[in-house]
């Protein structure tokens, strides 16, 4: 309830003001919410048109080559049933073939180029983020990058002709002092004659894993610098306000940040790896035997046997290559879509509340 002061009516002056009490004030209208429009330009349907319509190409010729190598292999399949899986030979005349060997010998290879190219890649990725200079960061990026654009057949020629020169000294270092594991042992070498042959090094998974690690290398660079680029700048320099070290802030801050983006990358490599073909081929020799030494000489790989003997093959053996590169081409799959998960389910992309 208020009151208020106003003239009487008939009064001649402000002497006869009046005291007049009023109801309260009408509450004031609530504002309407504001009406969204959902019509978009027609610059926007264009775009949103063609990004489903790439979607949807990029997913159809996954299908379709899924759909195509199953056909294609249904024959071989068919005549080996699951023993496809656990036959280490290859004789497709004789009617025994099999992908135990050679699916040992892709995954070998990889998990050595992966094994080589993590660390590496980790490294190079945290220094260019949050170590280089910001003059040289972008040279840095640009020559990382370059790498990729470089051939196989280059790199290839590169580990047949030049590093497997300096890469059996290695090899025969590491059988010397780790031997006695057997993946790092060595049929006819003797570790205690430094004269011996080097021969039984060369043309090993070791080599090829080595080589390949430098292709796949620039893939998990490029994954891992962008998520370690996008760790939130509140939490670091919080971290630095409490008097952590450079090394200090990366270990509990960028890490743990960009973990899901660490193992996704390290996968998507993994499945490049996988499926490298011309550089293995030049490297590697052709062997079909069941073994885990990597660094023997002798091994193959799926597109290696693919690339050797394509050319060659018809009818049922072409069959029995299109079963192995199904095989192939289910295994990258998972793969990847195992990486795309785990890049998903990180803090990638968080902002900071700073």
């Amino acid at each position: 309830m208020t009151v208020v002061e106003e003239l009487a009516p008939g009064a001649p002056g402000p002497g006869a003001l009046t005291k007049v009490r009023q109801g309260p004030p009408p509450e004031p209208r609530a504002p309407e919410p504001r009406r969204i429009s959902n019509n978009r330009v027609k610059g926007d349907r264009v775009f949103l048109g063609s990004s489903y319509l790439s979607g949807l190409v990029v997913l159809f010729i996954m299908v379709a080559v899924g759909v195509f190598l199953t056909f294609e292999a249904l024959d071989a399949l068919r005549a080996q049933g699951a023993s496809f899986l656990t036959t280490s030979e290859w004789e497709t005349d004789r009617g025994k073939f099999g992908i135990a060997s050679i699916m040992l010998g892709t995954g070998l290879v990889a998990l050595v180029a992966v094994g080589v190219a993590m660390p590496i890649a980790m490294g190079t990725s945290l220094f260019i983020t949050n170590i280089a200079p910001a003059k040289v960061r972008g040279f840095l990026v640009g020559m990382v990058d370059l790498m990729a654009a470089v051939p196989s057949i280059v790199y290839g020629l590169w580990g047949a002709y030049f590093f497997q020169g300096m890469a059996v000294n290695v090899a025969r270092w590491i059988n010397t002092w780790l031997g006695w594991m057997p993946w790092f042992s060595v049929n006819g070498a003797d570790p205690s004659n430094p004269n011996g042959s080097l021969t039984v090094y060369t043309a090993s998974i070791f080599v090829a894993g080595v080589v390949v690690a430098l292709m796949v290398m620039p893939i998990q660079t490029s994954v891992m610098r962008e998520v370690f680029s996008q760790v939130p700048i509140g939490e670091r320099e919080g971290a630095y306000a409490l008097g952590g070290t450079r090394w200090g802030v990366i270990r509990i801050v960028s890490l743990p940040f960009a973990r899901g983006g660490i193992i996704g990358g390290t996968m998507l490599g993994l499945g490049r790896a996988l499926g490298e073909t011309i550089a293995v081929a030049l490297i590697l020799s052709a062997s079909f035997d069941l073994k885990f030494r990597i660094l023997e000489s002798g091994g193959n790989t799926v597109s290696k046997l693919i690339a050797d003997q394509y050319s060659e093959a018809s009818g049922f053996g072409l069959s029995a290559l299109f079963a192995a590169g199904l095989a192939l081409f289910a295994i990258t799959l998972i793969v990847n879509f195992t990486a795309s998960w785990f890049v998903a389910r990180s803090r990638s992309g968080a902002e900071s509340d700073g």
